[in-house]
């Protein structure tokens, strides 16, 4: 997973990015390249190595799928660091990825993935579903570190399971995820 980190700040979030650029004819670059954006405080740093969270999921077989239509959640952590509770004292997290269009909500496979039929779904610890461009529940924060714990699972393609068309194969998920810090 990669990540943005957004605060609110009056009146726009944080990092709010404009960029305008033009290119004449015969390869020559224009001189309108602009940046403009707006900085305010966080609540909380990322964790060293949690900008881009790798979480292996444990092999899952076709017929597994076929009966119970999903895997169990396995867990992983955003771990927040140096948190001052006067800045912000609670957090909010929303993935963004590409949409598996059978099971709406769920992250797609990744171009090139061998296997297909299915799609891939974050939930919290508590079993509530996550769907993807979703604001969760605000978690409330402590000084000093914190960590937002979710869960991934392997669901079937509704489609894929009554034909038992699921294919086999490695295959990868990607999401971007956004803290806000309301």
């Amino acid at each position: 997973m990669h990540h943005q980190r957004v605060s609110k700040g009056w009146p726009y979030p944080v990092l709010a990015l404009a960029l305008t650029l033009g290119l004449t004819a015969e390869g020559k670059a224009a001189d309108n390249l602009r940046f403009k954006g707006n900085l305010v405080e966080e609540a909380c740093t990322i964790r060293p190595g949690d900008e881009a969270i790798t979480l292996e999921l444990w092999d899952v077989t076709s017929k597994h799928l076929y009966i119970n239509t999903r895997t169990q959640g396995k867990g992983f952590k955003v771990h927040l660091e140096a948190c001052d509770t006067t800045i912000g004292n609670t957090v909010t997290i929303t993935l963004s990825g590409n949409e598996n269009l059978a099971l709406p909500g769920l992250l797609a496979l990744d171009g090139g993935s061998g296997a297909s039929g299915i799609g891939v779904g974050i939930e919290t610890l508590g079993n509530k579903p996550l769907p993807l461009n979703t604001v969760s529940d605000k978690q409330v924060l402590s000084d000093g570190s914190n960590s937002i714990e979710l869960k991934a699972y392997v669901r079937g393609e509704p489609q894929a399971i009554r034909d038992e068309t699921i294919g086999h194969g490695a295959y990868t998920v990607t999401s971007t995820f956004t803290l806000d810090y309301p």
